[in-house]
């Protein structure tokens, strides 16, 4: 218990201190997270939307696919990314395996279904109820799943939220496809996980506590942002 609470108080120290070196793998974390969050928003959303007001055939085997998705194994996608990135890969010639690049498509091939699957349900839900109202105004499948997607924002914003929240606990993948090497790809998850396993519990604790801070502090923002925007707009 001793050893536990000196490991703590440690990890508080770093934190508190927040050094270069923390402080390079925290801002490369959130940036490689942030960025694939968007690309995976900008992707999954009309993606979902378009599921969602669309009837066509094959469409609810599409569903399931992506409910599936949802559930990748994050090594598999990593070494799957690998592959594709490797020297004697079909694109391989972009070089740009173990650096942040690689990451960010890692973390956006686990997020995308994520964001497509969820968003999907939330719009298709919205279309059910709003449908009849649209059509009557002469809205097009195209036009009104841009005005569902407005009128969901606020759960939408939840949905992206929890995709950003997958992609920064990532470890697997990143590590496969990062390599892991210091100053260049070495990020929060990856951090933890090599120094437990050197027994650095200090500095994996004081990440897992910026980890989890920066998660919270994300969400709560939202919610504030979500409950200032539904006082004002109703």
């Amino acid at each position: 218990m001793t050893g536990f609470g000196e490991a703590f108080g440690a990890a508080w120290a770093l934190v508190i201190g927040f050094d270069s070196g923390l402080a390079g793998i925290v801002l490369l974390s959130l940036q490689v997270s942030l960025i694939a969050a968007l690309i995976a928003t900008l992707i999954g959303l009309p993606l979902g939307a378009a599921i969602a007001v669309e009837r066509f055939p094959g469409r609810q085997l599409l569903i399931v696919l992506l409910n599936a998705l949802m559930g990748l194994p994050p090594v598999v996608v990593g070494l799957l990314i690998y592959l594709l990135l490797s020297r004697a890969g079909p694109l391989g010639s972009l070089g740009i395996l173990f650096t942040p690049q690689a990451m960010v498509i890692a973390q956006t091939v686990l997020i995308v279904p994520i964001i497509a699957a969820l968003s999907r349900q939330t719009i298709e839900d919205a279309w059910r109820e709003y449908s009849e109202q649209l059509r009557s105004l002469g809205a097009r499948r195209l036009s009104a799943a841009m005005t569902l997607i407005w009128d969901t924002r606020f759960s939408l914003l939840t949905i992206v939220l929890a995709g950003f929240g997958r992609a920064a606990a990532e470890v697997g993948a990143v590590m496969i496809v990062g390599g892991n090497i210091d100053g260049v790809t070495r990020v929060m998850t990856t951090t933890i996980a090599l120094e437990t396993s050197k027994g650095d519990l200090p500095l994996a604790l004081g990440l897992g506590i910026v980890l989890i801070t920066l998660v919270i502090a994300l969400n709560a923002l939202a919610a504030v942002i979500r409950e200032v925007a539904q006082r004002r707009y109703g």
